[in-house]
């Protein structure tokens, strides 16, 4: 593969290029940073993951380092992890690693050693799939996949396995279990990594829950939920209580999720939570642009339960007010 490298002031001048306004919560597009691992497969990251693009430093190797690992750098004071996606991909030995990507997400900052990065293409999330099941189990890197007007395929990378990599999976606290008896949350993600997370702070506080892992499969149950409901006369929030989606999903993202939800009279009154390891005020921005009640920033076990657990309470009291009223 070809590709036309990038330089750390170039990328600068592209990531002003990008038109922040196509990242409207109605576009149900993202924008790619393409780089090469130097073999003929091409790889992209979300842009808005990628702080800065510079030429690989003098890396301090360290024993016992979880693998992918190659050691630390100094940047600007703090010292940050680095990691070989050649590695972690199990690439053959002797890729180059001449460029460091530096990432931010989930509130963790490392450098990416990759070869070279190119341009910046945007894609519709109806255009990114799920890899196939042999690529997608617990050890893959790789969250989904696209192709490019070219015909050029593009494996997209799986930030939250790479967090859990470099640091483990987070470890859940002692939670104080939610006081709604019975209250049932609908979550969305097409991160496995992200799902066992999530699913041990709800089984830890006493949640019932459902999942889907992509915003289109979320839409279409929660859809049939409703529809069920309807049929069988009984209140929404008897079915789902709270909704919580990530941003970033392949087929529909998460911002067309809440938008299509907030949308739908019948779920009225049923909160949403945008979870995202994207947690910038623009995201923030885009997330209240579509109603969403909340944007908790992956992955804070405390603060994903006491947002749950406040959204529950208002949810209930309003529902309550409304039964007296009706009886008034």
């Amino acid at each position: 593969m070809l590709m036309e490298s990038v330089s750390a002031p170039e990328y600068g001048a592209l990531l002003d290029a990008v038109d922040i306004r196509a990242r409207e919560a109605s576009s149900n597009t993202m924008d790619l940073l393409l780089f090469s691992l130097g073999t003929s497969e091409l790889f992209g990251i979300n842009v808005f993951k990628v702080r800065e693009i510079t030429h690989t430093p003098k890396v301090t190797r360290a024993p016992n380092l979880p693998h992918g690992v190659d050691g630390v750098v100094s940047l600007r004071g703090s010292i940050i992890p680095v990691v070989s996606l050649t590695k972690l991909l199990k690439f053959p030995e002797g890729c180059s690693n001449e460029t460091m990507m530096v990432t931010e997400f989930s509130r963790h900052v490392q450098g990416l050693l990759l070869h070279n990065v190119g341009r910046i293409a945007r894609v519709a999330w109806d255009r990114v799939w799920a890899p196939d099941a042999t690529l997608a189990g617990a050890e893959s890197y790789i969250s989904a996949l696209t192709e490019l007007p070219d015909g050029q395929l593009v494996s997209i990378i799986d930030v939250e396995q790479v967090i859990a990599t470099v640091y483990g999976e987070a470890e859940i606290p002692p939670l104080e279990p939610i006081a709604q008896v019975g209250a049932t949350v609908f979550f969305a993600d097409d991160s496995a990594v992200a799902r066992r997370q999530i699913v041990r702070v709800l089984d830890r506080v006493g949640l019932k829950h459902h999942h889907a892992v992509n915003g289109r499969e979320a839409w279409e149950r929660l859809q049939a939920i409703a529809a069920r409901a309807e049929t069988e006369g009984v209140l929404l929030s008897s079915r789902v209580n709270i909704i919580l989606t990530d941003a970033e999903m392949p087929q529909m993202d998460g911002y067309v999720l809440a938008r299509y939800v907030k949308d739908d009279p019948r779920f009225a009154g049923i909160p949403v939570v945008m979870h995202s390891s994207l947690a910038s005020d623009a995201n923030r921005a885009m997330g209240s642009t579509v109603g969403a009640d909340a944007y908790v920033p992956k992955f804070d076990p405390r603060l994903l339960t006491e947002t749950l657990r406040s959204l529950l309470a208002k949810a209930a009291a309003s529902a309550g007010h409304a039964t007296e009223t009706t009886h008034a």
